[in-house]
């Protein structure tokens, strides 16, 4: 496995996964992550962290490294995830990190002690970021630019946060600037129903407004949809770009040998169980193309 960043990818990011088998009481990304990669090593898969991979050769499946190094294999899984969209602010590239962050490790709600924090967004994970922080937090705004927070979130979680007093959902609101100057210290906020811009004080901005496939990097000889994600299975024979006589698998991609799998295939279920399972299925699949390639 190589790994650019963390081990977990977006998942190892939410501050807590309510819904995830054999975790009751719920659990966080990072710990759910960490248990991963514990168990992973120890079923002997060789983990590289911090590198990352330039590009890869389909017709020889070698898969080149930066720095220069070169994996060659047989067949190769694509779970290389989705990252997440930045928002194009007077302030943020100078306050990214101080205060001001895409989306939130569990472990930075305690530094958020006694203050005033926002989060943009309307996903679960911002629903879940919010009742993590509100924990510490004096208070959490979620803060929304459409009209009706459950047209995105859980129907559970929107419960969990209409329960807590400490959190504030201001719907028809955007984030127009940030300010501070070592750190972030305000934020302007538009109502776009009336026009008027309001300054508050901020200890802290946390974004969490989707994210895009990571597949800039990928050879043309892998099938991409409309929107950058990776075809696979049946939308690959439907769109012409299989070579093969036999039917691609599930999670093939355009190049026979080639998989993918989690976030980055097109139209999956986002969700840590679901992801979970596709990588299984894929490792199930590399067996049976590794049986008969052709």
């Amino acid at each position: 496995m190589v790994e650019r960043e963390a081990p977990g990818g977006q998942a190892g990011t939410s501050s807590r996964i309510e819904n995830y088998l054999g975790f009751a009481s719920g659990v966080s990304g990072g710990e759910l992550a960490s248990r991963a990669l514990q168990q992973a090593r120890r079923l002997g898969a060789e983990i590289l962290v911090t590198r990352g991979v330039t590009r890869i050769d389909p017709a020889v499946r070698q898969v080149h490294l930066d720095g220069g190094d070169v994996l060659r294999a047989r067949t190769v899984i694509l779970a290389c995830g989705v990252a997440w969209r930045r928002l194009s602010v007077p302030g943020f590239d100078r306050l990214l990190g101080k205060g001001v962050a895409y989306g939130v490790a569990r472990s930075e709600a305690p530094s958020a002690h006694g203050l005033d924090v926002h989060i943009v967004g309307a996903g679960n994970s911002a629903g879940q970021a919010a009742m993590f922080f509100s924990t510490y937090a004096r208070s959490v705004t979620i803060l929304y630019r459409g009209e009706n927070l459950g047209k995105s979130m859980s129907h559970y979680l929107v419960e969990q946060l209409a329960s807590k007093e400490n959190i504030r959902i201001e719907l028809q609101r955007e984030v127009t600037a940030v300010h501070g100057d070592d750190s972030l210290a305000e934020i302007d906020v538009l109502d776009s129903a009336t026009g008027v811009t309001e300054r508050c004080r901020s200890g802290g901005l946390f974004i969490f407004i989707g994210a895009d496939a990571d597949t800039g990097w990928l050879p043309e000889e892998i099938a991409l949809d409309a929107r950058g994600y990776v075809l696979t299975g049946a939308d690959v024979r439907t769109s012409g770009r299989w070579p093969l006589d036999r039917d691609p698998y599930l999670l093939e991609t355009s190049v026979p040998g080639i998989f993918a799998c989690g976030d980055v295939r097109s139209s999956p279920i986002k969700r840590v169980a679901a992801a979970v399972g596709d990588g299984s299925m894929a490792v199930a699949f590399v067996h049976q193309y590794l049986r008969d390639p052709v």
